[in-house]
């Protein structure tokens, strides 16, 4: 049987937390006191590097140009996949989307096919991402450091209004796009669309010539109604996503959005955050899409002719001649585009910052 030592006076028993509770009146701590004697500073919240500043509106607006336009590239393919059950969801070999990209790309090629419409996309995809970065920023940061509004809101409008601003480009490159992504390959037997163009400036011309040059802003009112609340809700998402990814990758305090400027996150988490903020808003607004690309791409041989005066009308007439599955048609392949897309191009537009950005510092230097 063993017995119990007695300590020696000289013995000490640890604290079993390395800082004893707070003095009850002068409420500091013991740890607060050892830091006020030592070199090594108390636990700070996340603060940008000292050695950055934050970014000018213009380095955000370049590097969101040209993130944008890289995006859209690597994602333009799964977009056609999407126009096509949306504008031809009675066509059963576009029902699945893998059956989809497959059948296209045997039938009409990568270049016509797949790639259909994309010199038009591109038209529209440098100015309008430069247009949107730019505007969004500058809102962002009006709102919240000159007005005080909270950052939620500041997000929301500050990502409506970036696309309201840039919506004069992207919106006619997206008549043009869908219309040839629909088309596919010139004279094509596999699909008939009613459309026939030989080319992006066969296209321009024959619908300025034949329907007006307001036909290249048809269905304006239903884009905006799609991307207006997708790009506030995608950015509210990004934001809010990057904040906590902020804390969760480091043991400094909750991130905010003044702590969060001109940080980089490890890659794996900012691919993570973009792709979460896209997929979760392309989700959210397919009904708005499926309304936008019927809007831009029917005619007088469709089979259900939506009213292009009123959304509303437009999404019952939908629901009621084929359900919920016609409302949320495509919405697999725009859940992998809007997710992929966005976190590629928040991606890249975080790489091309924090060099426009370094390259300021050293010229500022």
């Amino acid at each position: 049987m063993c017995s119990l030592t007695p300590l020696k006076s000289t013995q000490t028993i640890p604290h079993p937390h390395p800082y004893p509770p707070s003095d009850p009146e002068t409420g500091s701590t013991n740890r607060d006191k050892e830091h006020r004697g030592s070199t090594v500073p108390p636990e700070q919240p996340i603060k940008p590097d000292k050695n950055e500043k934050v970014p000018s509106v213009w380095s955000c607006a370049l590097a969101g140009g040209f993130g944008g336009l890289i995006g859209d590239t690597s994602m333009h393919s799964l977009d056609t996949v999407k126009t096509r059950q949306q504008g031809a969801s009675h066509m059963l070999k576009y029902s699945n989307t893998l059956v989809a990209y497959r059948t296209i790309f045997r039938e009409e090629g990568f270049r016509r096919g797949l790639y259909g419409g994309y010199s038009a996309a591109m038209l529209g995809s440098l100015p309008s991402s430069t247009v949107f970065f730019l505007s969004y920023e500058y809102v962002k940061r009006l709102a919240i450091n000159d007005f005080g509004v909270p950052e939620t809101p500041a997000f929301l409008i500050a990502g409506f209004l970036g696309d309201l601003f840039s919506s004069v480009f992207y919106v006619p490159s997206e008549v043009l796009k869908t219309r040839l992504q629909l088309q596919g390959q010139y004279n094509n037997p596999y699909f008939k669309s009613g459309y026939n163009y030989k080319g992006l400036i066969d296209a321009t011309v024959s619908i300025i010539r034949n329907e007006g040059w307001s036909t290249l802003f048809y269905g304006y009112k239903a884009t905006l109604t799609r991307d207006l609340p997708f790009s506030a809700l995608q950015f509210t998402f990004y934001e809010k996503f990057r904040q906590l990814a902020f804390s969760l990758t480091s043991d400094e305090a909750v991130a905010t959005f003044e702590q969060t400027e001109g940080r980089s996150l490890p890659l794996y988490a900012e691919l993570l955050t973009g792709a979460a903020a896209g997929g979760l808003a392309g989700t959210l607004t397919t009904p708005l899409d499926v309304v936008k690309t019927r809007m831009q791409t029917q005619n007088g041989s469709s089979k259900v002719i939506l009213n292009s005066n009123s959304i509303f009308s437009s999404l019952k007439t939908i629901y009621r001649t084929q359900g919920f599955n016609g409302l949320f048609s495509g919405v697999v392949p725009r859940f992998v585009w809007t997710s992929v897309q966005s976190s590629v191009m928040l991606l890249l537009y975080q790489v091309f910052l924090k060099a426009l950005n370094s390259d300021e510092n050293v010229l500022e230097g």
